[in-house]
């Protein structure tokens, strides 16, 4: 998402920050250019005269127009607008009871917003965290709902309540919460019927279970490919029953992000999740701050240094940091690092948190497809050869690249790679000096 958008507040950003001196006519062309980005990506039109309209009454300012370097001072006036129209530096977490009670979240939204998959993955989300969840199955319109979450909640390993042959959603959530605090369950995620449109009988359904359950929070699923309908199905939710957050689901499609950009500003309730694949693992904390830069161009670092932390464990971290100064990193070692950053996401998704990176470094610059042939050589290895290269002579290459559908001068490029990496990594793991100018690259 905001691919788009991105792009053009890139472009608009760094024509100023290379301007010594800018003028009020190069600030009212520039937020003009910002008028035309929102309005093209389908943001509200009240929300985009807001934000168009205090943006210029603080760059014309003297501040800005005076400053050592006005290009500076304009991002970061249009950063901090883009961060309040996003929801500002407000908590976006839960507000979810201790462990020794049962809170309970209540999910509702249209259907095929993707409330029953929202729901399994907010409840592995906060399995992982170390509530004790339960699932509930309350859509009892929509054809193999139940189902569906049944499927999804024993791949994420929580349990799901069912109330067979009842045809009351309002009295299967009502059993399901008396009997999840029977059961010592902390959390219960309420899953509930959808339609195709707006209609009294859906708000008057939610209504009733949010009655009998008294919910801790009740998130209002959207889908971000709806764009301005999905604001205006959020007021009419908002109204009637009454919603604490948002989850926005699809965040990672091609949609011209409208909906994400307007919501906050629209409803005036945070954004609290999104979605970003179709993984069970694909639910994001919203962090208004993280997607502002994104969307100026500026990377998300923080994002990125957590998904890394996400997939590469301390202990194992330690145990290579051992190998590699008794200079003992071998080749099984190195398909497993690749293995773990194809973990963190698409390469689409990795070069969107690296400033700079998006419209500058492409797919192919990373040089993908050469990382899936090494990893093809190295699984045709046996493992006495990736623990010991130096046994590979000419008749194993031969048959490494036969069995890797390679050919024997890729494998060659592949085993001389290896040989310089574990030199540089003993150069590094010995010098001290580069270590702190390695560290200082990334402002550690």
């Amino acid at each position: 998402m905001f691919d788009s958008i991105a792009g053009k507040f890139t472009g608009i950003m760094r024509t100023l920050s290379g301007k010594g001196k800018i003028s009020e006519k190069n600030v009212r062309d520039a937020v003009e250019e910002i008028k035309e980005a929102l309005l093209d990506a389908d943001v509200n039109l009240r929300v985009v005269r807001r934000f168009v309209n205090s943006t210029l009454d603080e760059a014309l300012g003297e501040k800005v127009l005076s400053s050592v370097n006005p290009g500076q001072q304009f991002t970061k006036i249009v950063y901090d607008k883009m961060v309040e129209l996003l929801g500002g530096a407000g908590n976006t977490s839960l507000n979810l009871k201790g462990k020794d009670t049962t809170s309970i979240i209540l999910l509702m939204g249209l259907q095929g917003s993707g409330k029953t998959t929202a729901a399994h993955k907010l409840a592995y989300k906060l399995k992982k965290e170390g509530r004790k969840v339960m699932l509930v199955a309350a859509d009892l319109v929509r054809p193999a709902a139940i189902t569906q979450l049944q499927v999804l909640g024993e791949k994420a390993g929580v349990p799901v309540f069912t109330l067979p042959g009842e045809k009351d959603p309002a009295k299967v959530a009502e059993a399901a919460v008396s009997r999840a605090k029977h059961d010592l369950f902390d959390t219960v995620i309420i899953d509930t019927s959808g339609r195709m449109h707006l209609d009294q009988a859906l708000m008057e359904e939610i209504q009733r279970v949010a009655k009998v359950t008294h919910p801790d929070e009740t998130l209002f699923v959207a889908d971000a490919m709806t764009g301005q309908s999905a604001v205006d199905i959020a007021k009419e939710f908002e109204e009637k029953v009454g919603i604490s957050g948002v989850i926005l689901t699809k965040f990672d499609s091609d949609t011209r992000g409208g909906a994400a950009l307007s919501l906050r500003a629209v409803v005036g309730k945070p954004i609290k999740f999104i979605g970003t694949g179709e993984k069970m693992e694909d639910l994001e904390v919203f962090h208004p701050e993280r997607i502002a830069t994104r969307i100026l161009g500026m990377g998300d670092i923080v994002s990125l240094v957590e998904k890394a932390q996400e997939q590469f464990d301390q202990a194992e971290a330690e145990r290579l940091q051992k190998k590699m100064e008794k200079n003992t990193f071998d080749l099984q070692d190195y398909l497993d690092q690749l293995e773990n950053l194809k973990k963190m996401g698409s390469a689409d998704k990795l070069l969107e948190m690296i400033p700079g990176a998006k419209g500058n470094i492409s797919e192919e610059d990373l040089h993908l497809e050469e990382l899936e042939k090494e990893k093809a050589i190295i699984r045709s290895m046996t493992r006495f050869e990736r623990s010991n290269y130096r046994i590979i002579g000419p008749s194993r290459r031969k048959r490494i690249a036969k069995g890797s559908g390679t050919s024997v001068a890729e494998v060659n490029r592949l085993l001389k790679k290896f040989e310089k990496s574990r030199l540089m990594m003993k150069k590094v793991m010995t010098n001290k000096k580069l270590q702190a100018a390695m560290l200082k690259q990334f402002g550690m």
